[in-house]
């Protein structure tokens, strides 16, 4: 299926690695143009020769900078001449016991999963508007569906975050002009974030890898984490010209693990 979206502009946050790498180079394959966003300057350098590689016909520009940075969200979108795709994505807080949270400890968590891509929705949505394309997809988290108590300091962020977009993505002057905003929940999915929390729970309860991956994929019924290469295909599609009668959703990529009917 063409998408529609060959030599528009995409902004992708995060996109050295895991997730936000995967969208990266599913747009890349669409023909989208690219400016990347890490923190790492050598990696994020390294990613945009690899999605230049895997697309001649594209322009990729890589900006490093912490995204929660004013000055680093300047720079990102000052990076394309016009953003029509913006995927908003960011590490997640550290888990813990909400009982030795500081209140900087809920604001630095604030600042990088709710407030962060705010300011990015904000920069862009009233020129996308005008354009008559937009497309916005944030990666938040299956724990906005399904709370996971030790990442309080995510739950509560990113379902701020859920809250604001499920108002604003269903204003007439966004909807009516063709700019949508959707957020993708991710279950399990095989990147170095999940590789390390299972190292850390291996650590401290004394078993194996391998027995803490496996009690994690006995929880999932497709019986396999998930691959960033196929998260990347599926925001594609929601930054597709098909998708744009779908926005304020929540879409759970989780291999089935959430039971619920809603």
């Amino acid at each position: 299926m063409d998408l529609g979206i060959s030599g528009r502009w995409a902004v992708v946050c995060a996109a050295s690695q895991g997730l936000g790498k995967g969208c990266a180079i599913a747009l890349a394959k669409e023909g989208v143009n690219l400016v990347i966003n890490s923190r790492r300057h050598a990696a994020i350098d390294a990613v945009a020769e690899e999605l230049r590689g895997l697309n001649a016909a594209i322009e990729v520009r890589p900006v490093a900078g912490d995204i929660g940075d004013p000055a680093t969200r300047e720079a990102v979108l000052s990076a394309p001449p016009q953003a029509d795709i913006l995927i908003n994505n960011n590490g997640g807080p550290p888990p813990g016991d909400f009982r030795d949270w500081s209140r900087e400890d809920w604001i630095t968590a604030l600042d990088a999963n709710m407030l962060a891509p705010i300011a990015l929705i904000q920069a862009c949505v009233d020129a996308m508007a005008a354009r008559g394309f937009g497309r916005i997809v944030n990666i938040t988290s299956a724990a906005v569906k399904a709370p996971i108590d030790v990442l309080g300091l995510s739950n509560g962020a990113r379902s701020g975050l859920t809250g604001f977009v499920a108002g604003v993505a269903r204003q007439a002057r966004l909807a009516g002009h063709n700019v949508t905003i959707n957020n993708l929940l991710p279950g399990s999915f095989d990147t170095q974030r999940l590789r390390g929390g299972i190292d850390k729970a291996a650590g401290k309860s004394g078993r194996s890898h391998e027995e803490i991956a496996q009690a994690r994929l006995d929880a999932i019924p497709a019986g396999r984490f998930g691959t960033p290469e196929e998260f990347g295909e599926v925001c594609a599609f929601l930054c597709s010209q098909q998708a744009g009668y779908l926005t304020g959703q929540n879409l759970l990529l989780d291999g089935g693990a959430y039971p619920g009917t809603f």
